[in-house]
């Protein structure tokens, strides 16, 4: 099922894969744990949201009456609200699904943009290319910013570069994010959950966003990159 864009704000799942979409190859990048880095935002962006709430042993769940109102981030809240969830469990359910939806997005919202070509003169197809919006570098420069110059993250910004770091993506961002110790030290800093006090707001949202993704960072990280 298509998933409309909205006419706000961007989703921080759209923001990841939007940074992972690699403009030179018009390739997504990590394609091998996609699923579980782009189930990791959306229950991020829950978490900043106060839609979702922790219980014991690292559940995670809906907060009752308090849905968001975009229809991709609802449709994961219905599933939490349906009773808790290990995170490696809700990621492999609501992971799956998304790359086409938030592709058609990034399409409709003009920040990839679609290219029909040939293949051996004969067949037709699509290929990706950088959109019109330079929205993708407005983000890599956010995050270049965080993990480079040392700057103190807004929680979206911390939350989108644990979880590029996550990824095992970063080394092909070198032209943008240097790949040095400094570089990598301040990423697997993020991927723990260590933001700086101005990360998040409230300290409840901040706790459970830290765990959100640090839960999703250790599930990531056991797949196979191959």
């Amino acid at each position: 099922m298509t998933i409309e864009p909205r006419s706000d704000t961007p989703t921080l799942v759209e923001d990841l894969l939007l940074l992972l979409f690699q403009p030179a190859s018009g390739t997504i990048a990590g394609e091998n744990t996609l699923f579980y880095v782009l189930g990791g935002a959306v229950l991020a962006d829950l978490a900043l949201g106060g839609h979702l709430s922790t219980t014991d042993r690292g559940r995670v769940s809906s907060v009752a009456d308090h849905p968001p109102t975009d229809d991709l981030l609802r449709s994961a809240w219905n599933y939490l609200a349906e009773k808790p969830r290990g995170v490696q469990t809700a990621l492999a359910a609501i992971g799956p699904p998304l790359r086409g939806p938030v592709l058609e997005r990034l399409i409709a919202r003009g920040d990839i943009d679609q290219e029909p070509r040939r293949v051996l003169g004969l067949f037709r197809t699509t290929a990706l290319r950088d959109g019109r919006t330079e929205r993708r570098a407005r983000l890599l420069a956010d995050v270049r910013r965080v993990l480079v110059d040392g700057a103190e993250p807004q929680a979206r910004v911390a939350a989108l570069a644990a979880l590029l770091s996550a990824s095992g993506t970063l080394p092909q961002f070198h032209r943008e994010i240097p790949w040095t110790s400094p570089v990598i030290s301040r990423a697997k800093e993020f991927e723990q959950g260590d933001w700086g006090a101005d990360a998040a707001g409230a300290a409840v949202t901040r706790t459970v966003t830290a765990t959100v993704v640090n839960n999703a960072v250790a599930a990531i990280t056991v797949l196979p990159r191959g």
